[in-house]
């Protein structure tokens, strides 16, 4: 046997495995994304779901041959690319052999707001006059407009109160009445004082430790749910070395909240300063804004806020980063945000670390809700005494409702800490809404659980809600009555978990899809469904499957007569 027989002349391919990518496609990417060669910013991974949308913008899809050539372009693995995009549900990636999506897709949101004001009966009728050639109707998750309520989304434009004439007129004639947002410009806000605290604390006036106590006398906390004391979480990123990084999370997908987008439409300059403060108190290198995909009224308000600032020279360029959501409520969660911001799919971190310690690009990071630093120079200005003054029932401080179900006036309404549900209603509400008699409520959105008429009397507040098995969350209340579907509201809930589970964790991923069935049967079983939700509390990654339960709990343990009543059989 010759050597050439043992060792063969090696082979090989020529060029990487996959399908070949048309020179051109490369091409219309660098025009489309307006690269540079010289510039690599372009092509860091953190700007892999900014460039998705804009591919997604300009062909309304993305296609697989997109998809390659973005891979190549950041020299990403194509499965990398390909996860991101799958992951996010306003992203509708088409296979080579499938047919692309109709020009005009109409998003019906189907959450419980929604529903109760007869989304499913609308969505039905707008499919029945589609031409399926032209147009696709679909579903959606929250849109943020639950005062609104229902909502459709025509393209990348909201019709609120929608019927099925006044989409089809808009579908029909293609005016879709852009946002008229009437927010306060910079020199506005200036002449009310506004940047005042910003350039007090640059310029050493005032101190991190002075502010730090200030918020700390005014008992602000994280108003995206949590609560966490805000000068807390200053002082344990400040206690981690730089550099470190600033964040702010503006993906408020929780169904039933929308008091963000009611701040930052009517005032993006006073959040702007708050956000500002916030980072110069940890000595942030660049300010995040990571904001949802459903607002893009509000993608433009900021956008022009921001430019404001850098013309005046209150912030410098590019040390303000917007980031553009892709429809995930699971990145309401603040370390899948973080990886959203990486460009990855957001997928809950495992804890410890935290992201105070290792958060954006690894770095130590100050993650805070809109709201929360929207308050800080209200706060500095009007005193920390101004802010915990108020409250009802021993309760101190204000909160900002989001108001929607069966009531009158659906909307954003500030009110004391520790106010019932009767007196919001009531008070800031205009009552219930005619015809309908209060049978429970949601007291802090989908999550938050449910609770009977019975005890609309417990104060609304932190802290108060646990021994219902409840808590207040981002404070989204969502108003029942004696004429709405119990089974409708807890299927609706589950089908939402379980659509935007991020599917890393059995427990979650597998309770959610299950309990769901459970509760489609004509009879709960109650020792079935608390087993699987102490499974599902106990062993989730994060709050999403943690929490699911909750509405469902909340239905066993005090509405057994009306689910009786509604021939829902409950055994155990």
């Amino acid at each position: 046997m010759t050597v050439e027989t043992l060792n063969p002349a090696r082979r090989f391919r020529g060029k990487p495995r996959g399908r070949d990518l048309p020179p051109v496609a490369l091409a219309a990417l660098r025009q489309l994304l307006g690269d540079e060669r010289s510039d690599r910013e372009l092509k860091r991974r953190d700007r892999l779901i900014e460039h998705l949308h804009a591919l997604q913008d300009a062909h309304g899809y993305l296609g697989m041959v997109e998809l390659r050539a973005l891979a190549a372009y950041m020299n990403l693995p194509m499965a990398e690319v390909y996860e991101t995009a799958t992951f996010y549900a306003h992203f509708d990636v088409v296979h080579d052999e499938q047919t692309p999506p109709p020009e005009v897709t109409l998003r019906v949101c189907d959450s419980l707001s929604c529903q109760l004001a007869g989304a499913a009966t609308l969505k039905s009728e707008l499919a029945a006059g589609a031409d399926p050639a032209r147009v696709r109707v679909v579903r959606a998750p929250c849109m943020g407009r639950c005062d609104s309520a229902p909502v459709v989304e025509v393209g990348h434009h909201h019709v609120l109160f929608a019927t099925r004439e006044g989409v089809e007129a808009v579908v029909d004639t293609g005016h879709y009445h852009p946002e008229a947002i009437l927010w306060q410009r910079l020199a506005e806000y200036r002449g009310e004082g506004g940047y005042a605290l910003l350039e007090a604390c640059r310029e050493g006036t005032v101190t991190v430790e002075a502010l730090s106590d200030e918020l700390e006398r005014a008992n602000l906390r994280g108003l995206g749910g949590a609560g966490f004391p805000t000068f807390k979480k200053w002082h344990f990123v400040r206690q981690e070395p730089g550099p470190r990084y600033c964040a702010i999370n503006a993906d408020e997908g929780e169904p039933g909240t929308f008091k963000d987008r009611y701040y930052l439409e009517r005032a993006p300059h006073r959040f702007l300063e708050g956000a500002l403060v916030s980072a110069w108190a940890v000595e942030a290198s660049a300010l995040y804004i990571y904001l949802r995909d459903e607002y893009p009224g509000l993608h433009r308000v900021l956008h022009e806020a921001i430019a404001e600032l850098e013309a005046e020279g209150l912030a410098a360029p590019g040390f303000i980063v917007m980031r553009r959501g892709a429809g995930a409520y699971i990145c309401g969660e603040e370390s899948a945000m973080i990886e959203s911001l990486e460009g990855k799919p957001g997928k809950p971190r495992h804890r410890p670390p935290f992201v105070a310690q290792v958060g954006l690009f690894g770095r130590p990071t100050l993650v805070n809700n809109v709201e929360t630093v929207y308050w800080i120079p209200l706060i500095h200005a009007k005193g920390a005494e101004w802010f915990a003054g108020h409250g009802r029932n021993g309760r101190q401080g204000l909160r900002s409702f989001s108001l929607s179900g069966r009531v009158k006036r659906p909307g954003v309404h500030l009110a004391p800490a520790g106010i019932t549900l009767n007196e919001l209603v009531e008070e800031y509400g205009g009552g219930m809404a005619e015809g309908h008699r209060l049978a429970g409520y949601l007291p802090g959105g989908a999550s938050g659980g449910i609770l009977p008429a019975s005890k609309a009397d417990i104060p609304l507040d932190f802290d108060t809600l646990q021994a219902e098995g409840c808590f207040i969350g981002s404070a989204a209340v969502i108003v029942l009555s004696d004429q709405d579907d119990l089974r409708a509201v807890a299927t609706n809930l589950l089908a939402f978990f379980a659509d935007e589970s991020c599917g890393q964790c059995t427990p979650c991923r597998v309770g959610t899809e299950k309990m769901l069935t459970l509760l489609e049967r004509e009879t709960w079983q109650v020792e079935e469904l608390t087993r699987l939700a102490q499974v599902m509390q106990d062993a989730s990654i994060c709050g999403l499957g943690q929490a699911a339960p909750n509405p469902v709990l909340g239905l066993l343990k005090d509405f057994r007569g009306e689910l009786a009543n509604q021939h829902v059989i409950v055994k155990g």
